[in-house]
């Protein structure tokens, strides 16, 4: 690495006395033997024997780089080569951002460079935990140094909001060298409406309170209450954000709306106020009863309460879900619905009966009778004729 100390050793095995020198990339003699003709003082002797010559260069310098070479003056001469490459590291690597904010949903650009290293350096990105890919372009100067610019764009969402962005330079020279920036992006409001009170479902004669809970960044300068479609009652009373109603009734009914704006833009939310009846106290309705032959059904008792349930009311309580219905009413009209099916059905069977047992009938009449000369002549003198019918008689019920 430039400024370091380089250590170039010069080994001979089985010299003869051969003279052993050490040459520059310039091939200019550094040492001949254990003697200095260069004029660097940078050059220092580590060591001379007849099987090695050792040279220290201290404050290496990138005019250093090069083939160095050991020459052994026998008969051929005999060389050996070592080549110097000096590492330079880049300079602090600077990171800069086109824009200080960024809006929600816009795209930002991010500028890192790392100047002055040889060889050339390599940069990455990391937002977060997550790396991202940017585009390099690397640029040579006069003196054999090179410039490394990465660009990253990406689109911020308001989850970056305070995230890291980190530009990583990777040169053999150094280890974690980084340059590192928070993203700082504005987005509008979220807006959500929390009922306060009435802790169930909102009835006539009770009091409301409906809190406007907006966050954005920046935050939300100025937040307004309207009613959809109508004004808001007369005695409504709002502070900050807060909507405070009195005395329910039903003229209230309708759709309540918060908006809150900041310097990005604006949004809002919607509450649908459904004013019940008043809890009232109802006597329960006797049994009713209807009674057809051989059968009797009983209506079953109608709840006095005509509150929807529960579950209804938590699905009731904002915006868009379900509207109020009356249970009782309709368990009441499908019990005489069924009531009068039934009674239909019956008549139907009895009919059936009826038709059923219609006809014509053929009895045995006394013998004799044929020479009668009409009926009752017959029914006289028939052979064991009909003198107790007033006692057999049918009925049909």
């Amino acid at each position: 690495m430039e400024g370091d100390v380089a250590v170039i050793s010069c080994r001979v095995k089985n010299n003869d006395d051969s003279v052993i020198q050490l040459l520059n990339p310039n091939r200019q003699t550094i040492y001949f033997r254990d003697v200095r003709p260069l004029k660097d003082a940078r050059f220092q002797l580590v060591n001379f024997s007849d099987n090695e010559l050792r040279v220290s260069l201290s404050n290496v310098s990138l005019s250093d780089e090069g083939r160095y070479v050991c020459q052994l003056y026998t008969d051929p001469p005999q060389e050996a080569y070592a080549d110097i490459t000096v590492l330079i590291p880049p300079g602090n690597p600077i990171i800069e951002s086109r824009e200080g904010q960024v809006i929600e949903g816009n795209e930002t650009e991010m500028t890192c460079t790392a100047m002055g290293s040889k060889p050339a350096a390599t940069i990455r990105w990391m937002k977060g935990d997550k790396e991202l890919q940017g585009i390099s372009k690397v640029e040579e100067t006069y003196d054999h140094m090179f410039t490394v610019t990465s660009q990253l764009r990406f689109i911020v969402t308001k989850e970056d909001d305070g995230v890291p962005v980190v530009c990583i330079v990777d040169h053999p020279a150094v280890k974690d060298f980084q340059a590192l920036t928070y993203l700082v992006v504005h987005y509008k409001p979220e807006v959500k409406i929390i009922v306060e009170f009435p802790d169930g479902l909102p009835r006539e004669g009770q009091n409301m309170e409906l809190s406007c809970q907006a966050k954005g960044k920046p935050h939300p300068q100025q937040i307004n209450w309207v009613k959809v479609d109508d004004d808001l009652p007369s005695h409504a009373l709002i502070t900050g954000p807060d909507l405070y109603i009195e005395n329910l009734n039903k003229t209230y009914n309708g759709t309540y709306r918060c908006f809150a704006a900041n310097s990005v833009g604006e949004s809002y939310d919607d509450y649908i106020l459904y004013v019940y009846d008043a809890p009232t106290t109802t006597p329960i309705p006797t049994t009713a009863t209807t009674t057809i032959p051989t059968t009797t059904i009983s209506l079953p008792e109608a709840t006095a309460d005509t509150t929807p349930s529960a579950e209804h009311a938590a699905h009731d309580s904002r915006a868009g879900e379900g509207a109020p219905r009356a249970v009782d009413h309709a368990v009441i009209g499908g019990v005489v619905a069924v009531v009068v099916f039934a009674m239909l059905c019956l008549l139907i069977i009895l009919g059936r009966y009826f038709a059923r047992h219609k006809g014509t009938y053929f009895t045995h009449e006394a013998k004799g009778a044929d020479d009668a000369a009409d009926a009752d002549t017959a029914i006289i003198n028939a052979e064991g004729g009909h003198n107790n019918s007033d006692e057999k008689k049918e009925y049909y019920i």
